[in-house]
This record gives structure tokens, sequence and C-alpha cells, in this order.
């Protein structure tokens, strides 16, 4: 059975050659551009029809469709990203992580936000000093049990 690293490599060439963007992907598979681009890159799985549709579109095989399915080892590198991009989100995490917690809290309570029942956006604003970044993470307010 092909890996999920291979399968992300298959997926990017596919795209390349075929000169698509993620979002070309996504309506095929009808699905968002967040999500299927994370089923792409390994970290989340599709159902049957979703991995059909993109694999019809892109022109990949049966290999390639097994693998969207397969169910992710969600795992990733614990050091620190050098990556600039990934680098910035983590430092955004780490400088605003304890204020979000804390307001986290204060406005919801004691719990976390769900990475499960969550959905992520990004869009690109327009801005004459500089076009910006938009992500928006919407995640279920999960609050802790006592028992």
């Amino acid at each position: 059975m092909m890996t999920k690293t291979e399968m992300t490599e298959v997926i990017v060439l596919a795209k390349q050659a075929k000169k698509v963007g993620w979002c070309d992907i996504a309506s095929a598979a009808g699905l968002s551009e967040v999500y299927t681009t994370s089923a792409c890159m390994g970290m989340n799985h599709l159902d049957a029809g979703p991995a059909s549709k993109l694999c019809e579109f892109l022109g990949l095989g049966s290999e390639v469709e097994e693998a969207l399915m397969a169910f992710p080892h969600k795992s990733w590198e614990k050091a620190v990203p050098t990556d600039p991009l990934i680098y910035r989100l983590y430092e955004i995490v780490g400088v605003y992580g304890p204020t979000m917690k804390e307001l986290i809290h204060e406005k919801f309570g004691d719990g976390i936000m769900s990475a499960i029942d969550f959905s992520m956006d990004i869009e690109k604003e327009e801005n004459p000093a500089g076009d910006r970044v938009v992500v928006t993470l919407n995640g279920k307010f999960l609050p802790y049990k006592a028992w």
C-alpha cells in the first residue's frame, strides 16, 4: 500500500502537471480547500466519494485513492520548524497562545477548542499597506468534565 508521504508526492506532481490550484482540487472533491489540502498533505483522510472524485480529476489511480482513504497517523516534527511561514505560525502560538488560552477560559470556562469539530479558512485581504493573510480558526468549545 502507498504511504501518505508517497501519496502526497504523487498528488503534488499531478497538481503541477495539470496546472490547477488547491481550490480546483477541493471543488472536484466537493470539500473545503483547507480540509482537502490537509488530506492531500497526509494529515486527514477522505471518504470514498471525495477520494474517487479527486483522483478522477487529477487522473490518479486506485493506489492514491486508497491512500487518501487511509486514516492518518497525525504526527509532525517536534523541533522548532525552520520554514519561515510555518515558523511564524509557531511563533504566533508561542507568543499569543497563553493569551488565547486566558481569553478562552474567561469567555467559556475551563476547556479547549476542538481540532476535531473544527474548520479553518484562509483568505487574502487586499490592503494598500500590503496584502493581509486572514486565517480563521473555528472550533467547538469542549469543557473539561469533573467526575
